[in-house]
């Protein structure tokens, strides 16, 4: 990912400013996603979440996690903001930031419905103000020198285009930690052995969630160029090649099932945003393909054979698909197989190894301490009355609560 502003800075502010929007956009897929799995006591809290981790996200990355990663502030007056480019870092800054954002929303589907919001919102503060930008800025801005470490011994430095592992392994890893912490759903899974089903509350939503996600994610990979001069038609058709190998793989495996077709083409996406301007149109084919094998087998057996209760199944969507996603580069983006070549398959598992480990780390210390010291989980009165009444006071069905009442 390139960010110097190119020699005509007004036509890239407007093209990055469109991007920022279109993967905004896709805060909005996150959310009816989300809506859509969860059950019906929880539909609000999703659409809530999700709006309010991006408004912490945005403080936080304004004051403290843009500097990390860039070493740039906005503490100048308007002159000195202006002065250059067009303020291109300023539109930049918004296109990063819905990248970050991107975090904590999905997390946010992993731990749905027993989360405590207050405590959730102060865990999104950290891992988007400190976490994840230190990772961020490694690999998008050479800090540390770890990158050129990269490039002296493997030969070339790590290569993540628009996020494979820089975002959704991130979010899908930190996502794991805290699912692990929270505990299952109460009533999810019985002492005696059994599972219990607790099925998607609208489908419809669930779909309209993919596609909102599906057409902001061409933001996503395409405008990671950054500069109108350095966009390639190709990351728009490998993303495109990705999400169908995705979703038709998921839909085969998935026997029809529209949770794995709607998620099958997203982690098609997710796995081919780090390669996507490297590697032939084909790979991005199968890498898509393989990735959505991988959430369609890693799904039931993180629900039914490790027990997790990982709501949206963002650990194998976004965690293990990303890290396929940094691997495959190292594996596809090779010349002898078609794609671009300058990456190396050590630098691709290093710095991906990397990325999980700060992931990890990071939302171990950060969730860890605040269920210590604050708690993260709903009380089970909270949790049985469902987070919709209980934190917000009202439900996405209020007339039909009246009537029951």
């Amino acid at each position: 990912m390139t960010h110097a502003a190119a020699s005509l800075p007004g036509a890239n502010v407007f093209f990055l400013l469109m991007g920022a929007i279109l993967v905004l956009a896709m805060h909005a897929g996150f959310a009816f996603l989300e809506l859509g799995t969860v059950r019906r006591r929880s539909q609000v809290n999703a659409l809530v979440k999700i709006l309010s981790d991006f408004g912490i996200s945005t403080i936080v990355y304004f004051f403290i996690g843009f500097h990390i990663a860039y070493g740039i502030s906005f503490f100048g007056n308007v002159a000195s903001l202006t002065d250059h480019g067009h303020g291109f870092e300023m539109v930049r800054f918004f296109f990063l930031l819905t990248f970050a954002a991107a975090v904590p929303a999905i997390i946010s589907g992993g731990i749905a419905e027993r989360a405590r919001f207050v405590p959730q919102l102060l865990a999104t503060a950290f891992l988007v103000g400190l976490v994840y930008p230190l990772y961020e800025g490694i690999v998008w801005n050479g800090n540390f020198g770890i990158q050129a470490w990269f490039s002296q011994v493997f030969g070339a430095p790590f290569h993540d285009f628009a996020g494979s592992v820089v975002v959704h392994a991130m979010g899908g890893w930190m996502a794991l930690v805290a699912v692990w912490l929270l505990g299952p759903r109460r009533g999810r899974y019985g002492k005696d052995g059994s599972i219990h089903p607790m099925p998607p509350s609208n489908i419809p939503f669930l779909a309209l969630g993919s596609w909102i996600l599906i057409i902001g994610w061409f933001g996503f990979n395409v405008m990671s160029a950054q500069r109108l001069e350095a966009v390639q038609g190709l990351v728009a058709l490998n993303s495109l090649m990705a999400l169908v190998g995705g979703m038709l793989t998921a839909l085969a495996l998935g026997r029809g099932d529209p949770g794995f077709a709607h998620n099958g083409a997203l982690a098609g996406l997710v796995a081919i945003c780090a390669g996507s301007d490297v590697v032939q149109p084909i790979g991005a084919l199968v890498i898509g393909g393989i990735a959505g094998a991988i959430f369609v087998y890693l799904f039931t057996l993180v629900q039914h054979r490790l027990r997790l209760d990982d709501v949206l199944g963002v650990w194998p969507l976004h965690g293990v698909c990303g890290v396929w996603g940094g691997i495959a580069v190292g594996i596809f983006g090779l010349r002898v197989l078609g794609g671009a070549g300058g990456v190396s398959f050590g630098a691709q598992c290093a710095g991906t190894l990397l990325g999980v480990l700060i992931a990890l780390l990071g939302s171990a210390i950060v969730y860890g301490a605040i269920r210590r010291f604050i708690g993260i989980r709903l009380d089970p009165e909270a949790e049985f009355m469902g987070p919709d009444l209980a934190i917000h006071h009202v439900g996405a069905y209020p007339e039909a609560d009246i009537e029951r009442a």
